[in-house]
């Protein structure tokens, strides 16, 4: 593989690794719904204006529009809500393990649906690696909670496998340049999400901080908007099984911003599950050379789906 796309796939999990902290602090004087609303609108009006000044325009077919709306959905709406909501019960340590199945679901989903790339053992070696490297670096005494507060945990499982069939899903794309997929994307994830936020939320009444604001806005612009860019790329190049390992990395990524910014202790369990992680991307990256062929292509400018 190209060293290029391991390192975007090292920069998505960083990117998304960041938000939870960036999340806390604009929720402090941000409502969830009305947060999880602008966070996706400013990206997306962020992603339009790149597209835009790259001579990319709207996809206008009814057929490619219905399936950017579901993409929205999936990949943004149903998990940010549904994690949400399980978080409410569920301890964070058991939720980054829960959350962080993805890849199981994409090869599980593989296997016995899709069969829309190959499972080779060498990704289903990865996968399982680096699931054991996000449990040591969770705690594996986060385990210890299954089983208690079932509906917030199973809110939490359905959010993951939503985001592993939207990385299935977002194949589709391939012949779109992932700024006007993303962009797309984003825009129906905000028509659904802006309405609840002004039906239960009534965000013109609330007075956010300015340390909230600024969150939100590195959240929306670099974290969202930089990082679905770079994901509907690495759907196209590396393939979904492997675009879904930066589930692993998210986790890992909180720890260590504890560590390097919190002073949080550093353990050497912590450090051998960040080899495991490391260690399981990059097998999900191998003998993929097939799917990356795609890489020296260029999008399509009419963004068409083939």
């Amino acid at each position: 593989m190209p060293p290029l796309e391991l390192g975007l796939v090292l920069l998505l999990g960083l990117l998304w690794g960041s938000p939870y902290a960036l999340t806390k602090i604009s929720l402090e004087t941000i409502p969830p719904i009305t947060l999880v609303a602008a966070r996706v609108s400013l990206a997306a009006t962020a992603l339009w204006l790149i597209a835009f000044s790259r001579g990319y325009r709207a996809p206008k077919e009814r057929r490619v529009v219905r399936l950017l709306f579901v993409q929205g959905v999936i990949t943004c709406v149903v998990p940010y809500t549904l994690i949400a909501f399980g978080q409410q019960t569920v301890e964070s340590g058991l939720a980054a393990i829960l959350n962080s199945t993805t890849p199981l679901f994409v090869c599980i989903i593989g296997v016995l649906w899709t069969h829309h790339e190959p499972v080779t053992s060498s990704k289903v070696f990865g996968a399982a690696v680096g699931f054991s490297g996000v449990i040591a670096i969770a705690g594996a005494s986060a385990l210890f909670g299954l089983g208690d507060h079932a509906i917030g945990q199973a809110a939490i499982i359905l959010a993951t496998i939503s985001s592993a069939f939207s990385v299935i899903h977002g194949r589709r794309f391939v012949g779109m340049a992932p700024e006007v997929v993303a962009a797309g994307m984003l825009t129906a994830a905000a028509i659904t999400l802006v309405p609840l936020s002004l039906m239960f939320e009534s965000p013109w009444q609330i007075s956010p901080s300015g340390s909230s604001i600024v969150a939100l806005l590195i959240n929306a612009l670099v974290a969202t908007a930089l990082g679905f860019a770079i994901y509907f790329r690495l759907i196209r190049t590396v393939g979904s099984l492997a675009t879904a390992s930066v589930g692993y990395l998210k986790p890992a990524v909180g720890v260590l911003i504890g560590c390097l910014i919190l002073g949080e202790p550093f353990t050497a369990v912590m450090a051998l599950g960040l080899f495991g992680i490391l260690l399981g991307v990059a097998n999900h990256q191998r003998k993929t050379r097939g799917l990356g062929s795609t890489t020296s292509q260029r999008p399509d400018p009419m963004n068409r789906i083939p």
